[in-house]
């Protein structure tokens, strides 16, 4: 019991912290007249989960229900388990856009959506999903390439946090990039606008999935190499 309180604690707080921060990052700048820049927005999402992530990754460290699921489908994390950390993502982005909405003037709360994302009117539904399910795709590649490998280097949280900006930076202007269907959900809720939810849920949740799944049979369980494999020569 003591185990799961702690995996959902930290759950909790680190998806708390994406959201409030990430929120905060968009709206903030609105207080003061100026325009929050793609650049910036993306360098508080990355640095907040790559901070959060080096914290916390000792306990858990998913802060994503696109991770914990990819989790799952290699069984990395036991069903249970994996519901407790689902919740957890969900009350904590939840409680980060509530606390977003508390801190931050309603106009500008509105208008920004409680912080969340939204999809371009220059693409379609189709591309919208393409776009997140690959950013995603990369996003949990990287947790297992960095955090899940046992010959992983250990970097803590610094590549995944620079993933999740990189795909920022890449799909942003289209999607709002999201890759986590936490981070859409909570502000979704303390807003009342949940346009693009299918999207945000579906598309995350199936790029994590087959992340995990290529990286677990592929790459971290294939046959060792041959001794004598050697370079490639050209012919």
């Amino acid at each position: 019991m003591r185990d799961s309180l702690r995996h959902f604690a930290a759950e909790l707080i680190g998806t708390l912290a994406l959201v409030f921060v990430g929120g905060a990052a968009i709206m903030g700048t609105a207080i003061s007249g100026s325009q929050a820049s793609l650049v910036e927005i993306a360098f508080a999402h990355g640095l907040i989960l790559a901070v959060m992530v080096t914290a916390l990754m000792r306990i858990s460290g998913h802060f994503n229900p696109a991770v914990t699921l990819g989790f799952l489908a290699v069984r990395r994390i036991e069903p249970m388990m994996a519901g407790v950390y689902l919740v957890a993502q969900l009350l904590g982005a939840m409680l980060g856009a509530y606390l977003l909405k508390t801190v931050f003037p309603e106009p500008i709360f509105a208008a920004a959506r409680g912080g969340g994302q939204f999809i371009s009117l220059d693409i379609t539904g189709t591309q919208a999903f393409i776009a997140e399910m690959i950013a995603t795709f990369f996003l949990v590649l990287v947790v297992f390439g960095t955090a899940v490998d046992p010959k992983a280097p250990r970097v803590g949280g610094l590549a995944i946090g620079f993933t999740l900006a990189a795909g920022m930076l890449a799909i942003g202007p289209i999607t709002g990039g999201s890759l986590n269907p936490a981070r859409s959900f909570g502000p979704a809720v303390a807003s009342g606008v949940y346009e693009g939810q299918l999207i945000y849920w579906t598309a995350p949740l199936l790029g994590g999935i087959v992340a995990a799944v290529l990286y677990e049979y592929l790459f971290m369980r294939g046959a060792p190499e041959p001794v004598d494999h050697g370079t490639v020569r050209p012919v």
